[in-house]
């Protein structure tokens, strides 16, 4: 076959990539270094967690009905899909002298500074620009400026994540252990971020730190949110500098004029190339990945709405609203903190159990069990409300408060599990094919958003046919997860299995 042979004589993007591989010479880098990379993490989930926990009430406030609202999230899985992919394929060829992943990183992170600014003040600068005053009333020129800043920050977000991954495989040196453990580390800082994002989202009064967030435009609900991404952008500028200054990475060779002709093809050619080369078991792992992705987000797009709106009985602008989507932000700080204990723990509990296959699966139907329950929290938060007003008191049940709360809590285990185990499976599956960890990062990428993006334009609609509630989305992401956990105990190969099967 003429593809075979030009695997053969050398000419293949995947033999180029190979060749070049070798010529790096990959040995396992300190820890220190695994750490330092690994703490970007922090900057980028701190941002993400102001965005699952601010941003959606935020756009309703702006002027943007609930049952539209999802369609703000679009630009996250439309951009995953096409930013995350071409940033692992063009970093993995990278030839610049600062490194193959190191530029990338920079790049993003400038992107996201950019667009935490428009985000934070962009009703300041749609009153500038014309919008009137007042909460109840549509902001049509914020909402636009909004548009654009949260597009650039998913785009700074998504280039980021793939470098950053392939970065910590790199370092790993191609052992599977350690890169199971360099993972653990990304998720734990991941979940460090997220706990310091909901905590500060939880907070109503942050905006007394910088007196200058408040404005005529932006009452105290966007002086917060103000507040909340200026710390951000200054913890990712903080550690990103810290990592890209004190870690550094050997040089690609050059490669000759005829092999940069061969390697530089379409991308998407390269992508589904690169698919071709991939065994059975990185199938299987794309489509857990795929529900998984499903169930996980589509709680995330609306996990701080149902407290304020099913759990609290509060309707969007009011203060009781406001109170639970405090409370959910105080419920996702929990998640995040369960979240980092459990990264830890997956280090040592994943060597003796399957690779770690039988604790993704059991968590992943732990968050089916989770998704399902909000159904009973929502029937009780009724009952009880029922029950208050007709005795005439007022108030959200502590007892139903406490089931939320405990209900996000749980809900960090198999969050940490699938920050950890399927990108250490990834790597191992990559390996053996002979693809570039940055592109197989970015196909992994893609069995994460195109869910996302299913959701997002599903789930607002969705939702309005059963009457405008949350639940509808909850129901069928409880099903995916429990599909999915029943895959990876019954289908994904673990790696032990797959060594065993190697080549040599």
């Amino acid at each position: 076959m003429e593809g075979d042979a030009s695997v053969e004589n050398g000419k293949h993007p995947l033999a180029i990539e190979q060749r070049q591989q070798t010529a790096l010479s990959p040995t396992p880098a300190p820890l220190w270094k695994v750490v330092a990379v690994a703490s970007i993490s922090a900057g980028v989930t701190f941002g993400w967690a102001l965005q699952f926990s601010l941003l959606t009430p935020y756009v309703q406030l702006l002027g943007i009905p609930h049952k539209w609202a999802s369609f703000i999230w679009l630009c996250g899985p439309i951009s995953g899909m096409v930013v995350q992919p071409l940033a692992g394929y063009y970093s993995d060829c990278c030839t610049s002298r600062f490194g193959r992943r190191r530029p990338f990183i920079a790049t993003a992170a400038s992107l996201v500074t950019t667009a935490v600014i428009l985000i934070g003040f962009a009703a300041d600068i749609g009153h500038l620009s014309g919008d009137p005053l007042g909460s109840d009333i549509s902001k049509p020129r914020a909402i636009v400026i909004f548009v654009v800043g949260f597009w650039i920050l998913d785009v700074g977000n998504n280039l980021l994540m793939s470098p950053c991954r392939a970065f910590l495989a790199d370092l790993s040196g191609g052992d599977q252990r350690k890169t199971r453990n360099a993972n653990a580390f990304y998720s734990f800082f991941s979940a460090v971020g997220h706990v310091l994002g909901y905590a500060a989202g939880s907070f109503s009064r942050l905006h007394n730190v910088f007196p200058f967030s408040s404005t005529r435009a932006c009452d105290v609900y966007c002086a917060n949110l103000k507040t909340c991404f200026i710390i951000s952008i200054t913890l990712l500028l903080t550690l990103t500098v810290i990592a890209l200054y004190t870690v550094g990475e050997n040089k690609l060779p050059e490669i000759t004029e005829e092999e940069k002709r061969t390697k530089m093809v379409p991308f998407f050619g390269e992508l589904f190339g690169a698919l071709k080369e991939f065994p059975k078991s990185m199938w299987i792992l794309l489509l857990v990945m795929g529900l998984l992705s499903l169930a996980r987000f589509a709680f995330s797009l609306y996990d701080t709405d149902w407290m304020g709106r099913e759990v609290y009985g509060g309707v969007v602008g009011e203060k009781l609203y406001e109170s639970g989507v405090h409370a959910g932000s105080l419920g996702l700080m929990l998640y995040a903190a369960v979240a980092g204990v459990t990264s830890l723990a997956v280090m040592f509990l994943a060597r003796d159990v399957r690779g770690g296959n039988l604790i993704w699966g059991v968590s992943s139907i732990l968050l089916a069990v989770c998704l399902a329950m909000t159904v009973w929290i929502t029937k009780a938060a009724e009952s009880k409300r029922r029950h208050t007003v007709a005795t005439g008191r007022n108030g959200v049940d502590l007892g139903v408060k406490a089931a939320a709360l405990s209900l996000f809590a749980l809900m960090g285990i198999p969050q940490a599990a699938s920050y950890t185990i399927p990108f250490a499976l990834a790597a191992t599956y990559s390996a053996t094919a002979g693809v570039g960890q940055g592109l197989t990062m970015g196909v992994l990428n893609l069995a994460v958003v195109i869910p996302q993006l299913l959701v997002s334009l599903t789930s607002g609609p969705w939702d309005e046919v059963f009457g405008g509630g949350n639940l509808p989305a909850f129901v069928v992401g409880a099903i995916a997860a429990a599909v999915g956990g029943v895959f990876v105990l019954t289908l994904l190969p673990s790696p032990r299995s797959l060594a065993m099967h190697r080549p040599l």
